[in-house]
């Protein structure tokens, strides 16, 4: 009786719908380093990219080597949710040959992987106007980053009223997330 119950249990865990998981939003970042005329550069790479806005992401502390400032714009990254979110991802991953590796996954269920070059990407062409370095013969490229979340634990978390942990059970670990990337996203894992 007790078994029927476990396996009952399990199989009502399997088919919930609020345990389906989906993509969150989709984080597009090129890291420049510094501010200035290649930064625009990246700002415009991104706003043709994704169709969005792209804003400058500022330095958190201070790096001597380097002459980084704190609060000093060093990089360019968007945001995409929804729909073009997962058709952003699946035309990045064909850049990636469909693959990804099992370290490209987080302990928290997120992903991310590097595009080395912009016209890799499908649909994009070369602009010399995008350009980088000190001869402009170097091509920009850009880091994608996806985050997952379940349809039932997001708003628990996040809500105004009456919010809540979200149950450990709700989370999503490594292995989910890898699950998600070879079945929805047809991704092959090296």
């Amino acid at each position: 009786m007790r078994k029927q119950a476990i396996n009952m249990e399990k199989k009502d865990k399997k088919s919930n719908p609020m345990r389906t998981i989906v993509i969150d939003k989709v984080t597009l970042n090129i890291g420049m380093g510094h501010a200035g005329e290649e930064l625009e550069k990246a700002k415009t790479l991104l706003e043709r990219l994704t169709g969005g806005k792209a804003i400058e992401t500022l330095a958190h502390g201070r790096n001597p080597v380097f002459k980084i400032k704190k609060g000093e714009p060093i990089g360019a990254k968007t945001t995409l949710r929804g729909t073009p979110a997962l058709e952003f991802v699946k035309k990045a991953l064909v850049v990636r040959g469909m693959k990804l590796s099992g370290r490209s996954f987080d302990k928290r269920g997120n992903f991310n992987f590097g595009v080395p070059e912009y016209i890799d990407f499908p649909g994009a062409k070369y602009d010399p106007q995008l350009a980088i370095g000190p001869s402009k013969d170097k091509i920009m490229g850009f880091d994608v980053c996806v985050t997952l979340r379940r349809k039932g634990g997001w708003r628990v978390e996040r809500r105004r009223m009456a919010r809540s942990c979200m149950g450990s059970s709700h989370g999503i670990s490594k292995t989910d997330a890898q699950g998600f990337a070879e079945q929805t996203l047809g991704v092959t894992l090296v």
